[in-house]
């Protein structure tokens, strides 16, 4: 057996390129935003984006400054812009700097990382954070991963919707198939999980592992629309026989009638997308729903959610030779032609969008589009190890949370693969998360 390869070291040059290229994204996505909306709280679910703009500036300066050498002081920095001591529930009141203030804080950092950088520090051949430069990507995802989180705040604004600066459009798609019903077969068998990956792969990924999985079917394609809607007008949302008692009591507090951000119209179903509202699309994944939705439908479907195991099986392992993969189509990372993982689409594509989006056993669109709700609880990997600090994995292991996997469109392309592990809450659709079925066999 061998596994999927790891990132390349990173000289001086290329951290410095990558730390801009987030950098580029964070501007691009703010640059139609108002100060008072960057300031305004839209959802108790979100904090204010200036919240993140100083988060990704005090992240950049503890982990690249401060800590750079070790030994880690603090795994977050202490103060307003901690997100343990200041959740996001209550971010909107506290009395964050001006927008041209927080600019400066991120340009002041950013020259501070450069000169040290550029004054001798080697970015991919020290030990500790820097072995393989593996803290000059930790910091770059770090900043990819609020950009989603921007979005999703985005996409919660209803006065005044955000003017998505967009780049990108999609063809029709095309229908994807199965071996039966919708589905293809993985034969089970022992397959490697996680990786052993320590210049771009996050702790909660390592280390690699055999298990032994029975055989499985799992969906071609992850749910759509279409498949969806067929759900709600069966009157799923008014079954309780389809949904678990957590589910059933957060549909009725929720009072969820439909995925997050649909309504229905004399003419049919619309899905806002930021700014722009359309009819729904039968051929998209489904997005904004939660875990409780993807299990009411799964019920209701005869089938359920794979496991993480299950997904990572079907989306990296080729039976055929024994090996793993770092994406569905090989271990060369996305390009444009890959995956929907970029997020001036701003909505997921027809499925079928991107025919090299596929896996070695047929399933497509497993990178991209839609974060996949899985059944499994977020837990360590076996020989799970820290690092380099708790707060981003370790303390949120347990059975609150439930694993997503594939990332979304709104994923840049550097903080996603294979083995990522995202989580959250079952009641959460804030995210831009759908899910595929599966079933033993």
């Amino acid at each position: 057996m061998t596994t999927a390869s790891t990132a390349p070291p990173l000289s001086a040059r290329e951290a410095a390129e990558l730390l801009m290229d987030a950098r580029e994204r964070t501007l691009l996505l703010i640059g139609p935003v108002s100060e008072d909306d960057l300031r305004a709280q839209h959802s108790p679910l979100m904090g204010p984006i200036l919240w993140d703009l100083g988060h990704i500036a005090h992240f950049e300066e503890l982990w690249l400054i401060n800590n750079l050498e070790g030994p880690v002081e603090f795994g977050e920095m202490p103060g307003m812009f901690n997100p343990f001591e200041h959740p996001r529930s209550v971010r909107g009141k506290l009395a964050l700097p001006t927008l041209a203030s927080e600019l400066e804080t991120m340009a002041d950092v950013r020259r501070a990382v450069l000169e040290r950088m550029s004054a001798g520090d080697a970015a991919g051949h020290a030990a500790g954070l820097l072995a393989g430069g593996y803290v000059y990507r930790m910091v770059a995802q770090h900043e990819y991963q609020h950009n989603e989180t921007m979005l999703q705040s985005l996409q919660l604004k209803e006065e005044r919707p955000y003017r998505a600066p967009r780049a990108v459009s999609f063809g029709a798609g095309k229908h994807v198939g199965g071996e039966k019903d919708g589905m293809v077969r993985f034969p089970g068998g022992q397959v490697e999980i996680g990786t052993d990956d320590r210049t771009a792969a996050y702790d909660n990924e390592r280390p690699r592992h055999i298990v032994d999985l029975p055989p499985f079917w799992i969906g071609a394609a992850p749910v759509t629309n279409g498949e969806y809607v067929r759900f709600v007008e069966d009157g799923g949302y008014r079954r309780p026989e389809l949904w678990s008692d957590a589910g059933w009591k957060w549909r009725g507090e929720a009072d969820a009638q439909a995925p997050q951000f649909w309504t229905c119209t004399e003419d049919g179903w619309q899905v806002r997308h930021m700014d722009r509202t359309a009819p729904v699309d039968p051929l998209r994944p489904v997005c904004h729903v939660s875990w409780h939705e993807a299990e009411a439908y799964c019920r209701w479907a005869g089938v359920r959610l794979p496991t993480e195991q299950e997904w990572e099986a079907a989306a990296s392992w080729d039976p055929e030779t024994g090996t793993k993969r770092a994406y569905p189509w090989g271990d060369d990372l996305p390009g444009p032609s890959d995956a929907n993982l970029d997020q001036l689409a701003f909505e997921a594509a027809p499925v079928g969008s991107y025919p090299r989006n596929v896996s070695p056993i047929g399933c497509y669109g497993m990178i991209g589009d839609v974060w996949e709700w899985t059944s499994s609880d977020f837990q360590p990997w076996p020989g799970y190890e820290t690092f380099p600090y708790p707060e981003y994995s370790e303390v949120f292991f347990g059975s609150d949370y439930k694993v997503l996997r594939g990332g979304s469109w709104a994923t840049r392309p550097g903080a996603i693969r294979t083995t990522f592990r995202n989580w959250d809450y079952p009641i959460r659709r804030q995210i831009f998360s759908g899910f595929r079925v599966a079933r033993d066999g």
